[in-house]
């Protein structure tokens, strides 16, 4: 049996709120299913969901999703308007470059090019 992927799922605080900085940052229309469920399909890409759980994030995420991004500070940019903030500074070797970046809840990704 090979399993495929359906959604990744954030466990978080506020899923109306994270679904709405996630489409903000890779398309798509947020769809709220209720207080504690809400999820955005962006194009080209598995469905992202968020559940409400009681525990707040306490320490860093064990999977973090990497977006591509030609141009580091304006993805970057744009993120932080969004709600996002910066997590140090643009790292780059011989492979490319990355900006670590963590959403409203705290959740790392990372912007990467090369």
């Amino acid at each position: 049996m090979r399993a495929q992927v359906s959604e990744i799922v954030f466990d978080c605080a506020d899923p109306a709120a994270l679904v709405r900085f996630w489409a903000g940052l890779l398309g798509g229309a947020p769809v709220d299913r209720g207080p504690d469920w809400s999820y955005v399909e962006p194009p080209g890409f598995v469905r992202i969901a968020f559940q409400l759980v009681p525990e707040g994030k306490v320490v860093k995420n064990r999977l973090h999703l990497d977006l591509e991004a030609p141009e580091l500070d304006a993805a970057a940019d744009a993120a932080t308007a969004l709600g996002a903030t910066r997590s140090g500074g643009v790292v780059t070797d011989p492979q490319g470059s990355f900006q670590v970046m963590r959403d409203p809840e705290g959740n790392e990704f990372c912007f990467v090019s090369g």
